[in-house]
């Protein structure tokens, strides 16, 4: 992992200060900061620029590929997570007979686009119990209309790791749906294992330590036929400047069609450098270094007055621990003012554990947050 040199060089910013918030923001390593740069100056030389873009453009596909378990053909590139599932909702050209298959743990982006009052299918909400999504909970919600379960690789709510292969095997098995994820909370910080999953997204300004505007997705070629979004563009035809091109627009097939516009180069060239500064270190060996400061975290939470809403299951546990307090803006509060930084929402707290932080971060929070709870 890194030395205690090596980490002050490439995260300067972490010197002076507790940053226990990736869930929500990832710090980016100086080298994905000079990527941008370079990516000015590279945007400096106007069209003679944009063979430098694409080749970025090439790298981000082959760097995603590898860690989705794909190919480059079977990448593409959006602006976020959110779209790429607005874009997957059309690929579907749901009818009212469909149904979706949601759960209560996942981010506003997996959830939403089919719950808008356009969409003509019924969703459907695999609710958890104690933190957990159940297998046996999800079977009695597929039949034979059900087109899609999507979910969370890890829930930005609780942290909770969702089985994705036993979610595979069961919504194959019960119904024609396809699985979708999402790897946001996850990409960068633990190993993926995605296995018979149809529709893999991500967002690249979390873990991944990328910037905004980045959205990476991956649809297997046996998947690109019913996946393809048919939607307005030229980055995603197949001749956008025919001389037929006012007569008929054909959409390049699977994750392709998901690149609708001109890329966000800025995100893209961020993406390439944070994703090679995470292979150096190794996301298993992130995963090895932080989850003993995770367990660690999690277990002196238990001891304290407040209701850990993260499973007490430890290989359903990635860098995300969330507990309740009725004081929890109070906490916040108090919390920013020795430098430490989490997240707080609706009386939920959540602290977030990346391969940047040490085991002293957690002893800092620990002690902090023992002192606010007695005063």
């Amino acid at each position: 992992m890194l030395t205690t040199n090596s980490r002050l060089i490439d995260f300067p910013v972490l010197r002076d200060q507790v940053y226990l918030n990736t869930a929500a923001e990832g710090i980016p390593p100086k080298v994905v900061l000079d990527a941008i740069g370079q990516y000015a100056k590279d945007k400096l030389l106007g069209m003679d620029g944009r063979p430098l873009h694409d080749e970025q453009r090439d790298q981000v596909k082959i760097e995603t590929a590898k860690a989705f378990g794909l190919s480059p053909a079977e990448i593409g590139i959006c602006t976020c997570s959110s779209e790429a599932f607005n874009l997957a909702a059309i690929a579907l050209s749901l009818g009212t007979d469909d149904e979706i298959v949601i759960n209560d743990l996942d981010y506003p982006a997996g959830a939403t686009p089919w719950l808008v009052s356009n969409c003509p299918a019924t969703t459907r909400v695999w609710r958890s119990r104690n933190g957990a999504l159940r297998i046996e909970d999800l079977i009695p919600l597929l039949n034979t209309r059900t087109r899609m379960v999507t979910t969370s690789l890890v829930s930005f709510h609780n942290g909770f790791v969702a089985p994705i292969q036993a979610i595979c095997d069961a919504a194959h098995a019960h119904s024609p749906s396809l699985v979708a994820v999402d790897v946001t909370q996850a990409l960068g910080r633990i190993p993926l294992n995605l296995g018979d999953v149809d529709l893999i997204v991500s967002s690249t300004h979390k873990w991944l330590l990328g910037s905004h505007g980045g959205g990476l997705v991956g649809i297997p070629q046996a998947r690109a036929d019913t996946l393809t979004a048919h939607v307005g563009g030229w980055f995603n035809r197949t001749d956008p400047f025919g001389t037929d091109r006012f007569e008929q627009a054909k959409t390049l097939p699977g994750a392709a069609s998901f690149s609708i516009g001109m890329p966000n180069y800025a995100a893209i060239y961020s993406i390439v450098v944070a994703m090679r500064y995470i292979e150096s270190i190794g996301v298993a060996d992130i995963d090895q270094f932080a989850r003993p400061l995770t367990l660690h975290c999690l277990d002196e939470l238990k001891k304290l007055p407040v209701e850990v809403i993260t499973p007490d299951e430890p290989e359903s546990i990635a860098g995300i621990i969330s507990f309740r307090h009725p004081k929890a803006d109070h906490i916040l509060d108090e919390l920013h003012k020795r430098n430490i930084h989490v997240m707080s929402s609706a009386g939920r707290l959540r602290i977030s554990v990346h391969g940047y932080n040490i085991a002293d971060d957690i002893d800092q929070f620990l002690a902090a947050l023992a002192e606010i709870l007695d005063a």
